[in-house]
C-alpha cells in the first residue's frame, strides 16, 4: 500500500525502465528548506500528480501523460525522491501534506485536483484533511486511513524492515541516477522506514472530508478490501442506488488480480477510473439516475 517494504519498492523502482517517456523540461522551486523538482505537462485545470515511496516521477508511468491529454499536470517529487533533495526533517505525512500545500502556494495555484499513489496517495489524504480548500477533487490509489487497515503479512513484515534490505542494492544504483546527493541513499531509507512505523488513526479526520474522493485499490492490494469499503462508507457511499436519493460525490474501483505495484501499472483502467470521475460524470441508469 502505502509505504511499500522491499518487495514491493523494488518491484516498482526497478520498473522505471519499462515505462520510459518523453518527459517535460522540468524545474525547481524552494519548498521548506529545499528545492523540490517537478514537472510541468498539458493544459486545463490543474491536476497534481504524488507519487509512492522510492519512486518518482519516471516511475509513476504512462498515467501522467495520459492525464495531461486534458488537464495541466503537476508531477512533484518529494524529499528525498528523484531529484528532490532530503534535508534534515522526518518524513512524516503532515509533512509532506506541508509540502504541497506550500508547492501550491508558492506556483501560484490556489486549488486543484489531486491524485496520489501509495505514499503520496496518504500524503494528498493528509492534505485534504488539513488543507481542505486546496484540494477540489481527490484520487487516491492504495491508500488507508488507519494502520488496522494494512493486510497482517504487511504489518507483520513492518517490525523487520532495516536499512540493510535497501543500501547496496539495485535500488540504490537507481536512486542514485537522479539524486543530487548521491551518498543521501540511507539517511532516506532511514527515513522511510520511520514512516512505517508512524501511527495512522484519521477515522474522524476522513469522515468529516466534505470533498469528493475516487478510492482506487487492487483487489490484493496492501489495504485489505474491508478497509477500502469502510473508508467510502465513511465518505457517505455504499448506499443503494436507484432509490431516488443522489448517489454520494465519491467513489470506490476495485482492480481485479491486482496486487499494490501492479495498481500504477494499468494505465487505461485507471484513467477509465479516473477521468469520469474528474468530470463528473456518472453512468446513467435505466431509472434514470
Amino acid at each position: 500500500m502505502i509505504r511499500p517494504a522491499i518487495t514491493i519498492a523494488a518491484a516498482i523502482l526497478m520498473s522505471a525502465a519499462a515505462f520510459a517517456q518523453s518527459e517535460p523540461v522540468g524545474q525547481t522551486v524552494e519548498v521548506n528548506g529545499m528545492q523540490m523538482y517537478y514537472e510541468v505537462s498539458g493544459e486545463g485545470e490543474p491536476l497534481i500528480v504524488l507519487h509512492g515511496a522510492y519512486m518518482n516521477i519516471p516511475t509513476m508511468g504512462e498515467i501522467i501523460p495520459r492525464l495531461a491529454e486534458t488537464h495541466k499536470v503537476y508531477a512533484l517529487e518529494f524529499q528525498g525522491h528523484g531529484r528532490t533533495e532530503d534535508i534534515d526533517r522526518p518524513i512524516t505525512y503532515p509533512n509532506l501534506a506541508s509540502d504541497v500545500a506550500t508547492f501550491m502556494d508558492e506556483v501560484g495555484i490556489e486549488n486543484a485536483d489531486i491524485f496520489g499513489y501509495s505514499m503520496g496517495a496518504a500524503a494528498a489524504l493528509r492534505l485534504a484533511i488539513d488543507h481542505p480548500e486546496k484540494v477540489d477533487q481527490l484520487v487516491t490509489a492504495s491508500v488507508g486511513y488507519d494502520v488496522s487497515g494494512w493486510q497482517p503479512a504487511f504489518t507483520a513484515f513492518i517490525p523487520q524492515m532495516s536499512p540493510e534490505m535497501f543500501v547496496g542494492t539495485p535500488m540504490e544504483d537507481e536512486w542514485k541516477k537522479l539524486a543530487p546527493n548521491p551518498d543521501g541513499f540511507r539517511a532516506v531509507v532511514e527515513r522511510l522506514i520511520d514512516l512505517e512505523h508512524e501511527p495512522m488513526a484519521w477515522e474522524a479526520d476522513v469522515k468529516a472530508l466534505q470533498t469528493p474522493v475516487l478510492i482506487i485499490a487492487g483487489d490484493a492490494d496492501v489495504s485489505t478490501l474491508e478497509h477500502n469499503v469502510a473508508m467510502f462508507r465513511l465518505l457517505g457511499g455504499g448506499e443503494m442506488g436507484d432509490m431516488g436519493a443522489p448517489l454520494s460525490p465519491s467513489r470506490l474501483a476495485i482492480l481485479p488480480a491486482t496486487s499494490h505495484t501492479a495498481v500504477i501499472n494499468q494505465v487505461d483502467l485507471l484513467h477509465g477510473f479516473i477521468e469520469p470521475f474528474l468530470q463528473g460524470e456518472t453512468p446513467a441508469g435505466f431509472m434514470g439516475q
